[in-house]
């Protein structure tokens, strides 16, 4: 409505002033706006009245032109106005095919990782996943939470690289740990099952000359026994974790020292995890570099340890979020490699469950 007004003012206000001034041919951007902006009904109707006005104008309020003149302007103004249904058209087509593309990438990428929170088991993991490539929602973090009959079983990973070119050494260790979580007695055996899926992809991806890539994973098992529960922690190369226990925030190099996934060949020595016995109040935040590496623009290291021990009264989604923004904000929304945060406790439900069944023992 608001561009149909201007183009009768305009066209008025050039009807009542004097032939030397012709103002109306200004108000050719407004189908083209139209175009760009708005419905294809919406565009016609500009455009219709757009070549309406100026019709009225070059024939009626301008004597002194002569037919030829009139003629030129006429054809103009249907020029632009068949010019600005054709690019609106275009524009729409465009559009509907983005949006057929996106969902279909949307699909794909929901089905590579799950939608957080998650829920295994006695345990639910809020966080963020944020990918380097804008428009992507897949790049090169993976995580998962399993429940399976050797207990709860994560893992967060950060392949090298970053974006989609990632994504097909992330799905191939994903996948191999949704298996392997439920069938192998040991995070050993896990981490080598994933050592092995990633072994060949790389096979795979020397042969058209693709860059061979490794994968930090942290793999995090915990078992409910009698009395307090236990655990194993195994690190692929990746960074330590956080644990947050009586409000207290520790940071945790349990199970460090072994090569990345993909790296392994590299040394003699196997991998081995670590013992852990976690309280059934403890949470743990486990995240990649993408967000301990995260700089502002004076170059400074994201603190999360810091912001986490001011963070610690926090519900597990409302620190998720808050964590999320404050990371924005200090990198001024300009992030350099895949952010992935999840922030791990045991289910209130779980917890009151657990406290039954031993006052009932």
């Amino acid at each position: 409505m608001f561009l149909i007004i201007v183009i009768v003012v305009v066209a008025v206000l050039d009807a009542t002033t004097g032939p030397e001034l012709h103002i109306s041919a200004f108000v050719g951007f407004v189908p083209l706006y139209a175009a760009l902006r708005c419905s294809f009904r919406r565009t016609l109707v500009v455009s219709a009245v757009f070549v309406g006005c100026l019709t009225y104008v070059d024939l009626f309020t301008v004597p002194d032109w002569i037919p030829a003149t009139r003629v030129v302007g006429i054809f103009g103004s249907f020029l632009v106005a068949a010019f600005s249904l054709v690019l609106c058209h275009i524009r729409l087509q465009r559009e509907a095919l983005h949006a057929r593309t996106s969902l279909v990438a949307d699909t794909v990428q929901r089905a590579v990782l799950r939608e957080l929170p998650l829920r295994a088991g006695p345990a639910e993991a809020y966080g963020f996943y944020v990918s380097a490539q804008e428009g992507a929602r897949v790049g090169g973090d993976i995580y998962e939470a399993i429940d399976t009959p050797h207990g709860l079983r994560l893992m967060i990973g950060d392949v090298q690289g970053k974006g989609m070119p990632a994504i097909g050494a992330g799905i191939d260790v994903l996948a191999s740990f949704r298996e392997a979580a439920q069938y192998q007695d040991s995070l050993e055996s896990v981490a080598g099952r994933m050592e092995q899926a990633l072994a060949r992809y790389n096979a795979r991806s020397a042969e058209p000359g693709t860059e061979g890539r490794f994968v930090t994973a942290l793999l995090m098992e915990v078992r409910s026994m009698p009395g307090r529960p236990q655990g194993h922690v195994l690190s692929c190369g990746h960074i330590p974790y956080y644990l947050v226990r009586d409000g207290q925030v520790h940071e945790r190099r349990d199970g460090e020292g072994a090569l990345p996934l993909g790296l392994g060949a590299l040394s003699a020595e196997p991998r081995h995890s670590v013992r852990i016995h976690p309280a059934p109040d403890d949470w743990i935040v486990l995240c990649t570099d993408g967000v301990t590496e995260a700089r502002c623009t004076d170059g400074e290291f994201y603190p999360l340890a810091e912001r986490l021990a001011g963070w610690t009264h926090l519900e597990p989604a409302e620190l998720a979020r808050t964590l999320r923004a404050d990371l924005e904000s200090f990198t001024d929304g300009d992030l350099k490699d895949d952010a992935t945060v999840l922030v791990v406790r045991r289910a209130p439900d779980a917890a009151q469950l657990s406290m039954a069944r031993a006052a009932a023992a």
